[in-house]
């Protein structure tokens, strides 16, 4: 499943998206300034963020900038929620890092089209990546220099199949929809490989496949979305 991480300082307007985009499948935590946003993320890493900008203690833009100038949160969907809908406002909340931005009151259905809409984008720059890196890898290497094979992963062929998917970026729902699983049953294979390997979260286990030379099988890497 997907994780959201709502910031906001109305607390019911923070609760009821929760319960929206909980419904819809996604795992949400939600706090209620940028100061415990970045102490958020920095615990637990989500796939995207969505923001109110007048906050306490921190406001949106503050957060947004200091998020985007980390390593780990160079590249996170950040979607800004503001009651100020003045040109000058989101010409900001863009200029610092903000993919979008949506004016309140809001319709929920419009917010949920645009957080799709970025997860997706996001996967598909994630796939890019991952075949820009498969490319670069030099095809006359040494024998020792080779990547380790995929069966040497300490998993059992279900999660194997899962670990590929999930380095190639996929959602749980999408993973499953191509192995013929429920999401919960994928979920329960990616807990098993996160423990195996020792990690705690996909973008660890994105960074663990290419730093120790893994690339999904042929007929994996040609099949795409």
């Amino acid at each position: 499943m997907k994780r959201v991480l709502v910031v906001d300082d109305d607390a019911t307007l923070r609760m009821a998206l929760t319960r929206y985009l909980e419904k819809r499948g996604y795992v949400v935590q939600n706090v209620r300034s940028g100061t415990e946003a970045l102490e958020m993320f920095e615990q637990d890493p989500p796939d995207l963020v969505v923001s109110d900008v007048m906050m306490p203690e921190m406001d949106g833009f503050e957060f947004c900038r200091r998020l985007r100038s980390s390593r780990s949160g160079q590249l996170v969907p950040f979607i800004f929620l503001s009651s100020c809908g003045e040109i000058d406002a989101k010409v900001q909340g863009h200029s610092i890092g903000a993919d979008d931005y949506l004016i309140k009151p809001f319709e929920p259905r419009e917010l949920l089209a645009k957080i799709e809409a970025q997860l997706e984008r996001s996967r598909r720059i994630h796939s890019e990546i991952v075949r820009l890196m498969q490319r670069a890898q030099p095809s006359d290497a040494e024998p020792t220099a080779r990547p380790v094979a995929p069966e040497s992963l300490p998993l059992t062929p279900a999660e194997e199949r899962v670990f590929w998917e999930v380095v190639q970026g996929y959602t749980n729902k999408q993973i499953g929809d191509h192995l013929f699983v429920s999401p919960r049953t994928v979920q329960t294979h990616l807990s098993n490989i996160l423990s195996k390997l020792e990690l705690d979260n996909r973008s660890q286990l994105v960074r663990y496949a290419f730093e120790r030379g893994y690339k999904p099988p042929a007929e994996m890497s040609n099949s795409d979305d």
